[in-house]
């Protein structure tokens, strides 16, 4: 994070709630409220004048709402990590999905807390990691990922990757059976770019995780399911995975995958967070390497933290194939960033050849080490 001070404009219609988050603004370190702003109307005005480092905004505005501001934006080509504050409603997470694909950053609840401190501490809590991933991008701190990959500190894991994959030399990798996807911040745009690409026939399931709460997932599938070739839905407990179609781990439960039978079988659970994730890539994975060993593919795609890296950790140990995406696209180079550093990654690839490369990965042709 940048040691400078980090101006935010929030916009809100509640005088309650801007005083509300301008308190926990300005609680969070190196951040300062420039001011506030009544509607997405006088909001724009004050992006234009004031040119804050970021800013928060709602959802449900008049004269001009959440959606209209970052329309607005867009078609000016101003550029300003936003940060929703969502309602967790079905039409809140109808509405934050379209606000992500406008170019919104990330979202964060509106907290429902005891008491007015409980909501603060939450929102606080909430809104800090993200406050610090956007203005990691903010600040230009992204490189493309053949610098990256060129980067002497980066060697040693690349040695490893070929030589993890030099020992495997000679054994033909099993035709997998099953696909797992884990992605966070960005997340949504990602997926819309890439999800559309796969062919109806995609010969196996595909399991994904994304870091959303309840209702947010849902909305996330049949946008997705509105604009692909594949079959998109969010899962549901008891589900067998079929070639084809793709399952979202509802928003709030876990998900994994467990045979029965002898078939597989989807399970949704309340089981706790791991690494304060719920729905948990390493959770998912981890059923994945248990059940499928070397017949199975993961893909690590944008977003902040490391979950998924234990996961794949599995997944590699079992013989699967691992592929992250590469830096370039990536709104938060957190998770791919942390599976390429520990040497499991067998491809890195950029988000427009993803769907391309796990197409490839699924059939005949064999994944080779490098990007792409």
């Amino acid at each position: 994070m940048a040691t400078s001070t980090i101006h935010a404009l929030v916009v809100d219609d509640s005088a309650l709630y801007r005083k509300f988050v301008k308190s926990v603004l300005n609680e969070i370190q190196d951040v300062e409220v420039l001011g506030t702003a009544i509607n997405g109307r006088i909001g724009l005005e004050k992006i234009q004048s004031l040119q804050p480092d970021l800013i928060t905004l709602d959802l449900e505005m008049p004269e001009l709402d959440g959606l209209g501001l970052l329309r607005e934006l867009s078609d000016r080509g101003i550029e300003v990590p936003t940060i929703m504050i969502s309602s967790l409603t079905a039409e809140g997470a109808k509405a934050t999905n379209e606000a992500l694909q406008l170019g919104a950053f990330d979202f964060v609840l509106k907290p429902i807390g005891k008491s007015p401190d409980e909501s603060r501490e939450q929102l606080k809590r909430d809104l800090a990691p993200k406050i610090n991933a956007s203005l990691s991008t903010l600040y230009g701190r992204k490189k493309t990922s053949r610098q990256l990959a060129n980067r002497s500190s980066l060697q040693p894991s690349s040695a490893e990757v070929i030589h993890n994959l030099a020992q495997r030399a000679g054994k033909p990798r099993p035709q997998p059976e099953i696909v797992g996807i884990g992605v966070s911040t960005g997340g949504p745009v990602a997926l819309n770019r890439m999800i559309p690409k796969l062919p109806a026939n995609f010969p196996c399931p595909i399991l994904l995780v994304q870091h959303m709460p309840p209702m947010f997932t849902k909305s996330l599938a049949d946008d997705l399911n509105r604009h692909s070739a594949i079959e998109v839905m969010e899962a549901e407990d008891g589900m067998e995975p079929t070639a084809g179609q793709v399952l979202i781990a509802p928003g709030g439960s876990q998900m994994r995958v467990v045979e029965m039978n002898g078939r597989p079988v989807v399970q949704v659970t309340n089981d706790p967070p791991e690494r304060s994730c719920r729905p948990s890539v390493d959770y998912l994975f981890r059923s994945i390497a248990h059940s499928y060993g070397d017949r199975a593919v993961g893909a690590i795609l944008t977003g902040m933290g490391d979950d998924g890296t234990l996961g794949c950790k599995l997944m590699k140990r079992a013989g699967a194939m691992i592929i992250t995406q590469d830096e370039q696209l990536c709104v938060v180079y957190g998770m791919p960033r942390s599976v390429f550093e520990v040497g499991i990654s067998d491809q890195v690839v950029s988000l427009e050849n993803m769907a391309s490369s796990l197409t490839a990965a699924v059939g005949q042709t064999p994944g080779q080490v490098g990007i792409v």
